[in-house]
């Protein structure tokens, strides 16, 4: 138990001893969602920050205004009050199309019901991933086909690259999401429940796939999940309610199974 701690502490001592600047700063965010006359508040003065490279879980029960946090951080919707910076970028004050070009060059996403396109393999759910991003970029980038090898020798698909989603399993097609989602070393990963359609031998390989793009590709990785096992995985995790982060704690670095 004390080793993932001391070594998460030593990974923010780090961090904070150069002194390195936040690749999300969330100051004051508020969504505000309108129907008619009425208003519905998701989130609520929300502030935070995260470092490159950091594993950050955010948890909550539903209503929280988890799920709305992750549209606002991936440039889905944008805020309605307040500001956040993503590398140095004030999503707020983009227009729909440079954050659009944005999202594409610098944010991947896993979502838990994988969302790959049925009549592509998994191969080509990943190459379209790589293509998209290029649309974001200034300059067109190659498949890395090293980068390609490590992740499905990693996550165990290397000889499943040439079957359609309906040919793999549960577990199979989150891997092959992740991959997708990491093939175009996207500085921010998001993540929403990853695990929440996974037995517990599948969402521990997805957990560790995660956790080693925030320590080797120095990916900064933000979780949603409802799994408080799963978010011990973390360096930070993040609670919420009402729209609001209630509290923050130090996660231990490795998922902690109840018996």
């Amino acid at each position: 138990m004390a080793t993932p701690t001391t070594s998460s502490s030593q990974a923010a001592n780090t961090r904070k001893a150069t002194k390195v600047q936040p690749i999300i700063v969330a100051r004051e965010i508020g969504k505000t969602y309108r129907s008619g006359k009425l208003e519905v508040p998701a989130l609520r003065r929300v502030s935070f920050s995260v470092a490159p490279g950091e594993f950050v879980a955010i948890v909550g029960p539903s209503g929280s205004g988890k799920s709305t946090l992750f549209y606002t951080l991936g440039g889905l919707t944008s805020v309605t009050s307040g500001s956040l910076l993503i590398d140095g970028a004030d999503f707020s004050r983009l227009s729909d199309i440079e954050r659009t070009r944005m999202r594409r060059a610098k944010i991947g996403f896993v979502f838990q019901r994988f969302n790959l396109l049925p009549t592509l393999s998994a191969m080509g759910n990943i190459e379209i991933a790589h293509d998209i991003a290029n649309l974001g970029k200034q300059s067109k980038q190659p498949l890395d086909r090293v980068l390609l090898d490590h992740l499905t020798e990693i996550l165990g698909i290397r000889g499943r690259l040439v079957h359609r989603p309906n040919e793999l399993s549960g577990g199979e097609q989150q891997r092959v999401a992740i991959a997708r989602a990491l093939i175009s070393r996207p500085a921010i990963v998001l993540a929403d429940e990853p695990t929440g359609n996974l037995d517990t031998k599948n969402s521990d390989a997805v957990l560790d796939m995660m956790r080693r793009s925030s320590r080797e590709l120095n990916q900064t990785v933000l979780m949603i999940t409802h799994n408080p096992e799963a978010a011990q995985i973390a360096d930070r995790i993040l609670h919420m309610r009402d729209g609001e982060i209630t509290h923050i704690e130090s996660g231990r670095g490795l998922v902690i199974h109840e018996v």
